[in-house]
């Protein structure tokens, strides 16, 4: 090397791409066309070399050809990057090691030694789609965002690569396993699995995911019993640890956040140890896989629940894909052997002389494999969309108009020399719609628009096993509405149950009772003990309503008031009748003799005047029995205080004129012309009138009015009259007890008048007894729970209107009846001790 030459040699071989075509722009694939590889402990005593992989992987090699007929699609296209030509460069390898190797291949080019006389032309691809696993994408998306190349992902779900510190570089056409995870875990809570084991693959798919849907799952009460995590590189005995928990574990439900290497492992092993009855739900990474059906133990999946991207059709693929051919790629080792393992043939006898030579005129027309069938292309629908959103990338870099530029002052990119963070920062701002009409785009953190639908395995008619469409999860939507599902197309289990299976750690609890925690174990386990007496499911009923006595259900609570059809109200009823049909006997029997020295001795007119107000008296008493009303609580207080005070005014009166008549007897006393017949009628009056402006106050201000006392029982509703205003009650009731108070002390005064019809004796009597009622009664209906309260205030009407009526006009109906000749004037106004009635 002379003096002044910069040359950079490659170090080491790079390994050549599988499938190449030259472009002037390229883009870069990486996939795994096989995916299985032996168990290998490195010594790193020598240089780790390439590890051989196994089996076929149709659906990764479906992917590169999608990348192929999309790109030859973009290149017959005069619109998109006209008068460019889209080249690839796809990798087949597998493992972590070698893909990394693979896209730093793809980062470096294959030259040997660059120096300034062949630098002009740079083998760099302009962006890399892939991988389709997680941990490989996360070990190489690190590693090329330093040189600001685009990796775009259709199958790489870790939620850790939205992180643009540490994936700047990162898009996705695939959601984040942040949104699966959480729809994962709506899922388990709709199905009512609350006692789950959970395993993952150790890698960050599997570790990511998994936490995040724990995670979520606990948020929505669901407890997880296990939580294991292996790799299928891991040696047997990790499989053995896992097959162990998982036979010894109560929880029924699995949820596998691996790929469909990990769970072919899982099955194949349960399905040697017999281990079924087993619901799997499963992460998108092999939901789908089109190779579990020739795994080992696959009826094992049968019934298992994912979510994954929405079916797609791609018109032309299918065509493209039974046109491939060896001669379309003479240079790719494993295009050769997926053909000689199609037809069974060798395209090179000397090196394969067990199968017989290929004719040559074999054909993928008509051959009936997971490679040509396109009935349900999801992941590869995103390989598609890849592919497209660089073009439109690179296609707006190409037709940008200076002065309209993304970058300083307008500016827009050289189209000879296309940096790498110039395609990224169009990548950025990509948004176009397919041919469907699905919309392309990525958000700040390089991911796109959340939308899965929900899978079924079930087997088909053909021996195969099919993920149904049986749901929608779409994240874009109100929380209420982002999750849809038809359980009637649901297949549990092996396909035979028709009902969801159950996995709790502990049986609901039945109505009635509740839940109290075991000591030690997830909120999940816990023993059922009796609600309390006012509550069902230990949520309290509402308050009209009270739990039955099994506490497993809410039924109405008995409402309680003081009834017609109830012994007690029969009882006050028919004694408030008789006492009516007793003051009427009275009233009449004193008008038939009203004539009489006995009824006209003591003003005629107030006695009937106070057996009206006493009927009324026992009238008001029946108000207070049925049902309250508004019009009842009312009337049954009021009533009460404008009877009682017109009782007690005309028994007032009475003895107010007991008074004045003995003062009359006394010589020179002119004192009756003060206290006639007319102003008699006056102060009852004007006595009953200031209680009717009390009660007129009351029922203004703040009137009686009908409650329901949820307070004094449990169990049943107290019906009751409510005073509205306490004050107004009181009041009513002092002013009857002031006039009582009076008429009792000025009927006590006159209680020794010297003559034979002592009317004072009898209103004192009546008095004590009405004053002792009253009295007694305030504390006897403080203390009277419910309906009795009722009840008492009844009794205290009935016995001081009894007590009125038969100490004031007893006397004189006896007298009336069975001593006619005591009923003179003479034996009246005179004084004759031998003939003196003992009241």
């Amino acid at each position: 090397m002379g003096k002044g030459d910069s040359v950079c040699r490659l170090q080491g071989s790079a390994q050549p791409p599988e499938l190449t075509q030259d472009g002037d722009l390229v883009i870069g694939g990486i996939f795994s066309f096989r995916t299985m590889q032996d168990y290998v402990i490195n010594t790193f005593q020598t240089f780790p070399e390439a590890r051989k992989c196994n089996n076929f992987n149709f659906r990764e090699f479906k992917f590169a050809q999608a990348v192929i007929f999309a790109i030859n699609e973009i290149n017959k296209n005069t619109d998109l990057l006209p008068n460019l030509k889209l080249g690839y460069k796809i990798y087949d390898n597998c493992g972590t090691l070698d893909i990394l190797r693979a896209a730093l291949a793809l980062v470096s080019g294959l030259k040997g030694e660059v120096s300034d006389d062949n630098c002009n032309k740079s083998e760099t691809v302009h962006a890399i789609l892939g991988h389709s696993g997680s941990r490989p994408t996360i070990a190489f998306a690190q590693v090329v965002g330093r040189f600001h190349i685009p990796v775009i992902s259709h199958f790489a779900t870790c939620a850790c690569l939205s992180n643009r510190k540490d994936y700047p570089t990162f898009f996705r056409t695939i959601p984040s396993d942040y949104y699966q995870s959480r729809a994962l875990a709506k899922l388990v809570k709709h199905f009512g699995w609350t006692w789950i084991g959970a395993v993952a693959v150790e890698n960050e798919y599997g570790l990511n995911g998994i936490a995040a849907f724990i995670q979520a799952a606990q948020e929505y009460g669901v407890c997880i019993e296990y939580s294991e995590v292996f790799s299928s590189s891991h040696p047997p005995e990790s499989l053995q640890r896992i097959i162990e928990i998982i036979k010894h574990a109560t929880s029924k439900v699995i949820m596998a956040f691996m790929s469909h290497r990990e769970i072919k492992l899982l099955a194949k092993e349960l399905s040697r140890q017999n281990i079924t009855g087993l619901q799997w739900v499963g992460s998108d990474a092999w939901i789908t896989d089109d190779s579990l059906t020739d795994s080992e133990g696959h009826s094992l999946l049968v019934g298992s629940l994912g979510f994954t991207v929405s079916k797609a059709k791609i018109p032309g693929l299918e065509e493209h894909l039974r046109q491939l051919h060896p001669s379309q790629f003479p240079d790719s080792r494993f295009v050769r052997e997926f053909w000689e393992d199609a037809f069974d043939c060798a395209l090179n006898t000397t090196a394969n002389p067990q199968r017989k030579p290929c004719s040559g005129f074999e054909s993928l027309q008509t051959v009936k494999s997971y490679f040509t069938d396109v009935s349900e292309l999801r992941f590869t629908n995103n390989v598609y969309k890849s592919v497209y959103a660089v073009a439109h990338a690179l296609d707006n870099l190409i037709k940008c108009e200076e002065g309209k530029g993304p970058f300083g002052n307008g500016i827009c990119a050289d189209t000879n020399h296309i940096q790498h963070w110039q395609v990224l920062q169009y990548l950025n701002t990509v948004n176009f719609t397919t041919k469907e009409g699905e919309r392309v785009y990525f958000d700040g953190n390089g991911d796109s628009p959340a939308r899965y639908e929900l899978v079924n395995l079930q087997m088909t008619n053909k021996g195969t096993m099919e993920g149904v469409a049986v749901g929608i999860y779409d994240a874009s939507l109100p929380e209420i509405h982002q999750f849809n599902l038809n359980e009637f197309q649901v297949v549990w289990g092996n396909g035979l149950n028709k009902e969801v299976p159950v996995s709790v750690c502990s049986e609901s609890c039945l109505p009635g009772t509740h839940k109290v925690l075991q000591r030690g174990k997830p909120i999940c386990c816990y023993n059922c003990i009796p609600c309390p007496a006012d509550s069902i499911h230990c949520k309290r009923c509402p308050s009209e309503y009270w739990s039955n006595k099994k506490r497993d259900t809410c039924v109405n609570k008995a409402l309680e008031f003081l009834a017609y059809d109830e012994i007690l109200g029969t009882l006050l009823a028919s004694f408030a009748l008789l006492g009516v049909c007793l003051t009427m006997i009275t009233l009449l029997l004193f008008y038939g003799h009203k004539e009489t020295p006995i009824v006209r001795a003591n003003n005629s007119e107030l006695s009937f005047l106070l057996l009206f107000s006493l009927t009324l008296c026992f009238l008001c008493s029946l108000t207070f029995i049925g049902r309250p009303t508004e019009w009842s609580c009312m009337l049954r207080h009021t009533a009460f205080g404008i009877t009682f005070v017109l009782c007690i005014s005309c028994v007032l009166g009475k003895t107010i004129v007991v008074l004045m008549a003995f003062r009359a007897t006394l010589p020179g006393s002119n004192v009756m012309k003060w206290f006639g017949p007319a102003q008699q009628r006056l102060s009852v009056l004007c006595f009953t009138l200031i209680q009717v402006v009390i009660c007129t106050l009351w029922l203004t201000i703040n009137p009686p009015f009908p409650s329901n006392n949820m307070l004094l029982y449990k169990d049943r509703i107290i019906i009751e009259c409510n005073f509205g205003s306490a004050i107004g009650f009181w009041a009513v009731l002092g002013y009857i007890g002031l006039l009582a108070i009076l008429c009792f002390v000025l009927a006590f005064l006159a209680r020794k008048l010297p003559d034979n019809f002592n009317e004072a004796k009898l209103i004192t009597f009546s008095m004590l007894i009405f004053c002792a009622v009253w009295i007694t009664f305030i504390p006897s209906y403080a203390s009277s729970p419910g309906k009795f309260s009722v009840a008492v205030e009844i009794f205290a009407i009935l016995a001081s209107s009894f007590g009125l009526l038969f100490c004031i006009f007893l006397p004189k109906c006896y007298i009336i009846l069975f001593r006619p000749e005591q009923n003179t004037k003479r034996h009246i106004m005179g004084k004759t001790p031998n003939h003196d009635i003992s009241y």
